[in-house]
Order: structure tokens, then C-alpha cells, then sequence
């Protein structure tokens, strides 16, 4: 049974009311989703969602797509979908078992090779961030808003020394970016003898002994710090701190990370340079900034590679008016996760004929795992519905090695007449996907736990479009 406290809410941009979902007539039962937007395209399209007006907002993007500071014109061949579907399931499996409590850290020193490393990195969404600060101001500030700061006579107020690409992580707690040496000429990791405010925790510091689990022991009187990841990779070096910006009005001083010392960049260039771990672990962005941005962050997923969203730390102005507010709930067993109560599913306006207590697992929101996972009631009452409704169109073998059992046959169709789905919250909480939320390569994008025991894990596909809110305030 899952043990779960209330603390204060995670909040969902584009809710409607279910009154309004219920009242829905046939033609407002479907959408119309143009499959050619899903299709990556060698230029960025920009922002198909509005950013916030405050400017306190950074661009959002998928690291190897076009609207990469790192693109190179060259769009990179995509994994194939069994691949990257593989690298889901072991994420998934991970967080269920953080819940269950048969996970364990993996101790080996297995690295995965590029090759998954881009897999895993393939549907997922990152920012650039800068860290250290430098003597010199002719530093370039790639993808960053607005001036560097400027001390009350004008001159540069130490600018960042490096721009480094990071995955956004809900469900881990040590931020760490990769640092010098590596196998490149021209190496694009972070230099820690390059940054004057940079320093490495001694063993003995408060920091050091809060890592937990995180710890690896001690080299040189400085402290080691050790993440494992669910397919065997891992990062580890030395724990420090340093100057962090995220945007020209958000730097973060003495920022605690981890400096990756453990083989990167395997031989060649990699999309990404490292990890910005927003749980709810005391190691986590969030929990270093609560002081300041009140321990809450929002974030939007572009539709597509080719678009791009946002990120933002703080409550965004106007949330209560925007948002649709559901209770954050918290599992002792697994205090880094975010989790809310997904109450009901509907499917062109009709909820699924589905006994409440098949939710009663809860719901863990992911940035990171691409597939949302349904316990298995709710999963085959979604099915069921979403067949009768796709009647019209040929259905396609399923994908048994990616867990896509429902599949379709588009060929020589541009435009799909989609049912409608939205995720019911605690508190009436209705959001409803966006339409390219709801196929991932021509299937539907949902799966099933194994059971209705463990919680369901809303993936990134499903995010899509939606500013997502998290908000604890506590």
C-alpha cells in the first residue's frame, strides 16, 4: 500500500473543467493531429508555446535537434524505436523500484557506450547553464538572456567561464556536469582550474556527509560523490561547488554539484554535458535556491525536435489564474519524486469504466521517461476506448520489444482524427493532452505497469505543450 503525505500542490497549465470535458458534443470528442509536425525538420521552428512575458524564462530544447546551440545543420540519425524504448523501460523500472524498495545501486563501473548515451538523451529536454566565473569579460554566453551582470562601476561582475548543455531531471537529486580531461582536441567540458570561485568540498564539510547515498569515499581529502543510472552507467568524481547561471537574472553562488571525472565524452563529441538534478533530495537545484525562488520551477516540452519550450525557476506571475492545481503528495520510500493523484481518464470526453481503486497507486511526473505507464486496468480500459475510436484507420502489428501493442498503418495519411484524452487530477484537476501527446511512432502512447500496484509514471510525451508547475513550498 502506498503511504503518501500531502504537502502543497503541482499545478498543470491547460486544465478544463470536467463539467466542460463531460458536456463535450461528438465533433469536440476528437482532434486533428497533422503527422508531418511530429516529423523532425533541419530548422528550428522556434517557440510554438508563448514563454513567459517576465523574461526570467530559458530556452528549452532537445539536445540533438535543431534548436541545439550545438546543431550543426546536420540532423543526427534517430535510434531506432526499440532502442530508445529500452532505455525507457529501465528508467521505469528504476523509479518502481525506488517505490517497491527493490532497487539497488548498481557498484560496477559499466559506462554505456555514445551510442546510448544519445539514446537516452534522444526524447528528452535540456537548457544550457554556465558555470564558474573567469577574470576576463570577453567570455561568449551562448543561449542566454539579456546582459551579463555589471558591478556598480560598469565592468563585468565575472562572467561565466563555460556553457554547458544539461538534461532536466525531476526524479534525481545531485545536479553534476562533466569536467576536463577529455578525448577531444578542443575539450567543451568545464575546467575547474579555469574558474576562480571554484572549490572542491573537503570530506569533513557538512556538504560531503549530507550526500547519503551519493558518497564514494574520499581522495586526496576531497569529497567523492557516485550516481548510478538504471542501464549501469554512472557518474563520479569530486562533489564541489561553483558560480551557476542559469539565465542573466538567476546565478546561483556556491552551487553544490558534482564534477563527472568518470570517462566522459567517450571518444567523440556528446549532445550533452551533464545533469541538472531538480528533486527533492537536499543535493537538488531545488533545494540549494528554495531561499530564494521559493522551491518551485516550472517547465513546457516543445511538441516536436524541431521546436523548442521553456524553463523557469519560481512561481510563475499569474499561476493561480492559469494553472489547473492538483495536491503534490510524497512517498516516504521515495522522497525525490514528485507525485500526484491521477483520479480518472477520459477519452473523447467519457471517463474509463475504471474502479477508483485502480489509481490508488498515485502518479510520479517524469521529464525524463518518454512513455507514460498506466496501471493495468486503467491501461486496458484506455485501449479498449481508444480502438473503438480509431475504428476507421488500419491497425499495424504491435511492437511487442518497445511494449506498443496498439499500432496503426498511416501510410499515405497526413492528417489523424484523434479522440480526445485528458488526465483527470485530485480536486478536479483536468488537463487534456495535447494532440501530439497522444501517438509515439504511430502508436499509442501509453503502456502498462505490469499491475495496479505500482504508480503510474506520466512521460514526457504526454507533457508535451503543457507548462508543468512544480510547486512544494515547503
Amino acid at each position: 500500500m502506498v503511504v503518501v503525505l500531502p504537502l502543497l500542490l503541482v499545478l498543470l497549465l491547460g486544465g478544463s473543467s470536467p463539467t466542460a470535458l463531460a458536456a463535450a458534443d461528438e465533433h469536440d470528442e476528437f482532434t486533428v493531429l497533422d503527422l508531418s509536425s511530429l516529423k523532425p525538420h533541419a530548422a528550428c521552428s522556434g517557440h510554438r508555446v508563448t514563454p513567459p512575458h517576465n523574461g526570467s524564462w530559458v530556452p528549452l530544447y532537445h539536445p540533438l535537434g535543431p534548436c541545439s546551440p550545438s546543431y550543426r545543420g546536420t540532423l543526427a540519425a534517430p535510434p531506432s524505436l526499440a532502442d530508445l524504448l529500452r532505455q525507457d523501460r529501465l528508467r521505469a523500472r528504476h523509479i518502481h523500484g525506488k517505490v517497491s524498495g527493490h532497487f539497488r545501486e548498481s557498484k560496477g563501473s559499466y559506462k554505456e557506450p555514445v551510442a546510448v548515451e544519445e539514446t537516452q538523451v534522444h526524447h528528452q529536454a535540456a537548457i544550457t547553464i554556465a558555470m564558474g566565473t573567469q577574470s576576463t569579460s570577453s567570455q561568449v554566453r551562448t543561449g542566454f538572456i539579456g546582459p551579463a551582470a555589471t558591478g556598480d562601476d560598469g565592468t563585468s561582475g565575472g562572467p561565466p567561464a563555460v556553457s554547458q548543455t544539461v538534461v532536466l531531471d525531476t526524479t534525481s537529486d545531485v545536479p553534476w556536469v562533466d569536467c576536463v580531461p577529455c578525448a577531444l582536441a578542443e575539450c567543451p567540458y568545464y575546467d575547474p582550474a579555469r574558474s576562480s570561485s571554484y572549490a572542491a568540498f573537503p570530506c569533513n564539510s557538512s556538504a560531503c556527509k549530507q550526500l547519503g547515498p551519493y558518497a564514494n569515499g574520499c581522495a586526496g581529502n576531497q569529497c567523492q560523490y557516485r550516481v548510478a543510472y538504471p542501464d549501469g552507467s554512472s557518474s563520479s568524481g569530486t562533489y564541489s561547488s561553483d558560480l551557476l547561471t542559469i539565465s542573466s537574472g538567476h546565478t546561483v553562488t556556491d552551487f553544490r554539484f558534482g564534477c563527472n571525472q568518470n570517462g566522459g565524452g567517450g571518444g567523440g563529441p556528446s549532445p550533452t554535458n551533464g545533469f541538472l538534478a531538480l528533486g527533492r533530495g537536499a543535493q537538488s537545484l531545488m533545494a540549494q535556491t528554495s531561499s530564494t525562488y521559493g522551491n518551485a520551477f516550472s517547465y513546457c516540452l516543445p511538441q516536436s525536435e524541431s521546436d523548442k519550450g521553456f524553463f523557469q525557476i519560481g512561481v510563475p506571475g499569474g499561476a493561480a489564474y492559469r494553472f489547473a492545481m492538483t495536491p503534490m503528495l510524497r512517498d516516504p520510500r521515495a522522497p525525490a519524486q514528485y507525485r500526484a493523484l491521477l483520479a480518472a481518464v477520459t477519452v473523447g470526453g467519457q471517463p474509463l469504466n475504471v474502479a477508483p481503486e485502480a489509481f490508488a497507486a498515485g502518479a510520479v511526473l517524469d521529464s525524463r521517461t518518454a512513455i507514460t505507464r498506466l496501471p493495468l486496468t486503467v491501461y486496458g480500459a484506455l485501449r479498449a476506448a481508444f480502438r473503438d475510436r480509431m475504428a476507421a484507420y488500419r491497425r499495424a502489428p504491435p511492437r511487442p520489444e518497445a511494449e506498443l501493442d496498439t499500432c496503426y498503418d498511416f501510410a499515405g495519411v497526413r492528417y489523424v482524427r484523434l479522440p480526445r484524452i485528458a488526465l483527470v487530477f485530485d480536486r478536479n484537476a483536468v488537463v487534456e493532452l495535447d494532440r501530439s501527446g497522444i501517438l509515439f511512432g504511430d502508436c499509442l502512447a501509453f503502456t502498462a505497469n505490469d499491475d495496479d500496484s505500482a504508480p503510474t509514471i506520466l512521460g514526457n510525451t504526454q507533457q508535451r505543450t503543457i507548462e508543468v508547475l512544480h510547486d512544494r513550498a515547503d
